[in-house]
């Protein structure tokens, strides 16, 4: 697997540190899934251990009421008024206003990030900052831009307050939202950009390095876990790495590996 780039996208891989000409990632032989022990456990296209599930709470998809449909039934109209309206959990009380997301609602990628940060909150949208110049330029590079063709959600919709974490019961309530975007967008693969985001969609514990690099599956979109952009600016050793994950994520798109 190889993608073919120009002299102004290869400028621009040289520019963030990214080493061209890598080993192509591979796809080791699909298995026959295993029985799931729980509800939302994935099921790795390759050989390879199941992970372990995430001691989480599961949150129930609401149910329709009398005042309107659950979020299983939502369009995106009544989605995003519903997360607006949110106040499920303690993030509310600290947020300037949720992230539903942003970008094409028929894209191809859906790439979903950490809990939002203070630059995000105040923007109103994910991964801006220096962080998302990156992730542009790596979009760029694959031909892609942030309102073409693709689609970047947070894995929790409001900004943790204190020390910026986001504790388990806040990530099953924002599960539904996620879900629903999943299943509104239909995206031909996800991106889980970060240890939280590669969690919650995996429902794993494993260390995101030990995932990445091959295909799982999340309401039966193949899912590769990645860097965040913002841990690639501190360690930027491992841009080369994240460069590999998009490359293997654009071969699912196109066809040309198994998904």
């Amino acid at each position: 697997m190889s993608l073919q780039l120009d002299a102004r996208q290869r400028a621009m891989l040289e520019e963030m540190g990214v080493r061209l000409f890598l080993p192509a990632p591979t796809l080791e032989p699909p298995r026959p899934a295993a029985a799931p022990a729980v509800r939302r456990q994935p099921s790795p296209v390759v050989a390879s251990p199941d992970p372990a599930p995430l001691p989480v709470v599961r949150a129930p998809v609401p149910a329709s009421s009398a005042t309107g449909p659950g979020v299983e039934m939502m369009e995106w109209d009544a989605l995003a008024r519903t997360v607006v309206a949110c106040r499920a959990c303690q993030l509310c009380e600290g947020r300037r206003e949720p992230l539903l997301g942003g970008g094409d609602l028929q894209a191809d990628w859906l790439i979903v990030g950490e809990p939002p940060n203070e630059d995000e909150d105040r923007a109103g949208q994910p991964f801006t900052g220096d962080g998302g110049k990156l992730l542009d330029n790596m979009l760029r590079a694959l031909g892609l831009t942030r309102r073409d063709r693709v689609y970047l959600a947070n894995v929790i919709k409001c900004r943790p307050g204190g020390n910026g974490a986001a504790g388990p019961e806040e990530v099953a309530h924002c599960e539904a939202f996620l879900r629903r975007q999943v299943e509104l967008l239909k995206p031909r693969v996800i991106l889980a950009m970060g240890r939280l985001a590669m969690q919650t969609l995996l429902a794993s514990s494993e260390p995101l390095g030990k995932l990445r690099g091959r295909a799982y599956a999340y309401q039966g979109v193949p899912v590769i876990a990645t860097y965040h952009p913002v841990y690639l600016l501190r360690n930027p050793a491992d841009k080369a790495r994240a460069w590999a994950d998009l490359c293997l994520a654009q071969a699912i798109v196109r066809g040309e590996v198994p998904a």
